[in-house]
């Protein structure tokens, strides 16, 4: 029997609405076989004239805790981050807008996806954080789209620390568009935004939106010219440190790192 496929997608409101969950138990993390399942979809329904809206969900009580830290490893890392950064670029680039939903644990790379969508919509358990900086790494897609996204000093921290971001500050800052009460579902929730928000609106006029806007926030110098430079710092000099490996390696033993500050 074959493996069930990790992503699940359902073409909803006249085909207005595209739902994509990631369904990979004890965390949703995005390894590699995920990231390609997920912008396999992205470019199948691209070209749809009538979608307006694509949401990102994570099944379970948690969206995703990351990408793989086993494909951080120095044997596997260009790869995962080659194909991790093609996603976030298909995300940040895409004709309509992209909202990802976002429940409980919203990790790593899983921050960064939701950085490069269009919009964030949550629940009251959400925490976002990138964590690398723990394990002697860096989030590439953090340093490029933060400044832009969220400001430079809450960038800055975020990064620097590892420190969480609880849904009421993702709020206060604009990361997340809108919070699902208590007692709704969270994918009923988002589709009632976007009955209200986007449905009644043109795909035409809505597909031109996201270009100038995203053309606007110079996004696309963000995610080509300096995430490819960062990209290079990492592999160049953060893969080839002993720090950088000793927290990876620590991590997935379930110990604690031995820096050499090196």
């Amino acid at each position: 029997m074959s493996a069930p496929a990790p992503i699940r997608a359902d073409l909803r409101e006249s085909g207005g609405l595209l739902e994509l969950v990631i369904d990979v138990p004890k965390g949703n993390v995005l390894t590699g076989t995920v990231m390609r399942a997920l912008e396999a979809l992205l470019v199948e329904h691209a070209s749809r004239p009538e979608l307006r809206l694509v949401t990102i969900r994570g099944e379970g009580r948690n969206f995703s805790f990351g990408a793989s830290v086993e494909e951080h490893r120095r044997e596997t890392v260009r790869e995962m981050l080659t194909t991790f950064h093609g996603l976030i670029r298909r995300v940040a680039s895409y004709p309509v807008p992209v909202a990802t939903l976002v429940e409980g644990r919203c990790l790593g790379g899983a921050f960064e996806l939701a950085l490069a969508s269009h919009f964030v919509l949550a629940t009251r358990t959400a925490v976002f954080a990138c964590p690398e900086i723990k394990l002697g790494v860096l989030p590439p897609v953090l340093a490029a789209l933060g400044p832009a996204r969220l400001g430079g000093a809450l960038s800055e921290r975020l990064l620097l620390t590892g420190a969480e971001l609880g849904v009421d500050a993702a709020h206060a800052v604009g990361l997340v568009s809108a919070i699902a009460p208590d007692d709704v579902p969270l994918e009923s929730f988002a589709r009632d935004w976007y009955r209200q928000a986007l449905a009644p609106l043109s795909a035409m006029a809505l597909r031109q939106g996201v270009r100038a806007t995203r053309r606007g926030a110079q996004l696309d110098v963000c995610l080509s010219e300096t995430l490819a430079a960062i990209e290079r710092q990492y592999l160049d000099e953060v893969v080839t440190s002993h720090d950088g490996n000793e927290g990876i390696e620590a991590f997935i033993a379930r110990r604690e790192p031995v820096w050499r500050n090196a």
